[in-house]
Protein backbone atom coordinates (compact mmCIF):
# COMPACT_ATOMS: atom_id res chain seq x y z
CA UNK A 1 0.00 0.00 0.00
CA UNK A 2 1.40 3.37 -0.94
CA UNK A 3 2.20 5.97 1.69
CA UNK A 4 -0.32 8.41 0.25
CA UNK A 5 -3.12 5.82 0.34
CA UNK A 6 -2.28 4.91 3.94
CA UNK A 7 -2.39 8.55 4.99
CA UNK A 8 -5.72 9.08 3.23
CA UNK A 9 -7.17 5.99 4.89
CA UNK A 10 -6.03 7.12 8.33
CA UNK A 11 -7.47 10.61 7.82
CA UNK A 12 -10.82 9.11 6.74
CA UNK A 13 -10.89 6.89 9.85
CA UNK A 14 -10.23 9.87 12.12
CA UNK A 15 -12.89 11.93 10.34
CA UNK A 16 -15.45 9.14 10.71
CA UNK A 17 -14.70 8.87 14.43
CA UNK A 18 -14.99 12.64 14.81
CA UNK A 19 -18.29 12.58 12.92
CA UNK A 20 -19.58 9.88 15.26
CA UNK A 21 -18.65 12.02 18.27
CA UNK A 22 -20.50 15.01 16.82
CA UNK A 23 -23.61 13.17 15.58
CA UNK A 24 -24.21 10.66 18.37
CA UNK A 25 -26.05 11.97 21.42
CA UNK A 26 -23.77 12.16 24.43
CA UNK A 27 -24.37 9.33 26.86
CA UNK A 28 -27.17 7.75 24.86
CA UNK A 29 -27.61 4.14 23.84
CA UNK A 30 -26.13 4.83 20.39
CA UNK A 31 -22.92 6.21 21.90
CA UNK A 32 -22.67 3.21 24.23
CA UNK A 33 -23.16 0.85 21.29
CA UNK A 34 -20.43 2.58 19.27
CA UNK A 35 -17.97 2.48 22.17
CA UNK A 36 -18.76 -1.19 22.74
CA UNK A 37 -18.29 -1.98 19.04
CA UNK A 38 -14.94 -0.16 18.98
CA UNK A 39 -13.83 -1.99 22.13
CA UNK A 40 -14.76 -5.36 20.62
CA UNK A 41 -12.96 -4.51 17.38
CA UNK A 42 -9.87 -3.54 19.37
CA UNK A 43 -9.97 -6.78 21.36
CA UNK A 44 -10.46 -8.76 18.14
CA UNK A 45 -7.40 -7.07 16.64
CA UNK A 46 -5.36 -7.96 19.73
CA UNK A 47 -6.61 -11.55 19.54
CA UNK A 48 -5.69 -11.76 15.87
CA UNK A 49 -2.21 -10.43 16.62
CA UNK A 50 -1.69 -12.96 19.42
CA UNK A 51 -2.95 -15.82 17.24
CA UNK A 52 -0.50 -14.88 14.48
CA UNK A 53 2.32 -14.58 17.01
CA UNK A 54 1.44 -18.02 18.36
CA UNK A 55 1.49 -19.55 14.86
CA UNK A 56 4.89 -18.03 14.09
CA UNK A 57 6.38 -19.17 17.41
CA UNK A 58 5.07 -22.73 17.70
CA UNK A 59 8.53 -24.31 17.46
CA UNK A 60 9.95 -22.04 20.14
CA UNK A 61 6.98 -22.68 22.40
CA UNK A 62 7.25 -26.42 22.03
CA UNK A 63 10.98 -26.24 22.83
CA UNK A 64 10.34 -24.49 26.15
CA UNK A 65 10.47 -26.57 29.33
CA UNK A 66 7.03 -27.42 30.70
CA UNK A 67 7.47 -25.12 33.69
CA UNK A 68 8.29 -22.11 31.51
CA UNK A 69 5.46 -22.87 29.10
CA UNK A 70 3.05 -23.08 32.04
CA UNK A 71 4.35 -19.76 33.38
CA UNK A 72 3.88 -18.13 29.97
CA UNK A 73 0.34 -19.44 29.48
CA UNK A 74 -0.59 -18.53 33.07
CA UNK A 75 0.65 -14.97 32.56
CA UNK A 76 -1.31 -14.59 29.32
CA UNK A 77 -4.40 -16.03 31.03
CA UNK A 78 -4.00 -13.63 33.96
CA UNK A 79 -3.84 -10.68 31.55
CA UNK A 80 -7.00 -11.91 29.84
CA UNK A 81 -8.75 -12.18 33.21
CA UNK A 82 -7.63 -8.68 34.18
CA UNK A 83 -9.05 -7.30 30.93
CA UNK A 84 -12.32 -9.15 31.49
CA UNK A 85 -12.64 -8.04 35.11
CA UNK A 86 -11.35 -4.49 34.71
CA UNK A 87 -14.73 -2.84 35.35
CA UNK A 88 -15.25 -4.54 38.68
CA UNK A 89 -11.65 -4.37 39.89
CA UNK A 90 -11.11 -0.72 39.04
CA UNK A 91 -14.13 0.40 41.10
CA UNK A 92 -12.16 0.31 44.36
CA UNK A 93 -8.67 1.38 45.31
CA UNK A 94 -7.66 -2.08 46.47
CA UNK A 95 -9.04 -3.65 43.31
CA UNK A 96 -7.09 -1.18 41.20
CA UNK A 97 -3.88 -2.05 43.05
CA UNK A 98 -4.53 -5.77 42.56
CA UNK A 99 -5.31 -5.16 38.86
CA UNK A 100 -2.07 -3.21 38.32
CA UNK A 101 -0.03 -5.70 40.36
CA UNK A 102 -1.29 -8.73 38.45
CA UNK A 103 -0.65 -6.99 35.12
CA UNK A 104 2.90 -6.03 36.14
CA UNK A 105 3.69 -9.54 37.40
CA UNK A 106 2.24 -11.10 34.25
CA UNK A 107 4.26 -8.86 31.95
CA UNK A 108 7.41 -9.57 33.95
CA UNK A 109 6.76 -13.32 33.70
CA UNK A 110 6.35 -13.03 29.93
CA UNK A 111 9.57 -11.02 29.65
CA UNK A 112 11.49 -13.61 31.69
CA UNK A 113 10.24 -16.49 29.54
CA UNK A 114 10.97 -14.65 26.28
CA UNK A 115 14.50 -13.71 27.41
CA UNK A 116 15.24 -17.28 28.44
CA UNK A 117 13.88 -18.57 25.12
CA UNK A 118 16.10 -16.18 23.17
CA UNK A 119 19.35 -16.99 24.99
CA UNK A 120 21.43 -19.97 24.03
CA UNK A 121 22.89 -22.19 26.74
CA UNK A 122 26.66 -22.05 26.84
Amino acid sequence: MSRRLETTRNVVIVLLLALAVVVLPGGGNAATAVVTALSLAFLAAIGSFVAGLYRRSQFTLSALPDSRRALLYSAVGAIALMIAGADELLETGTGALVWIGVLILSVLAIVVVVREAETYPT
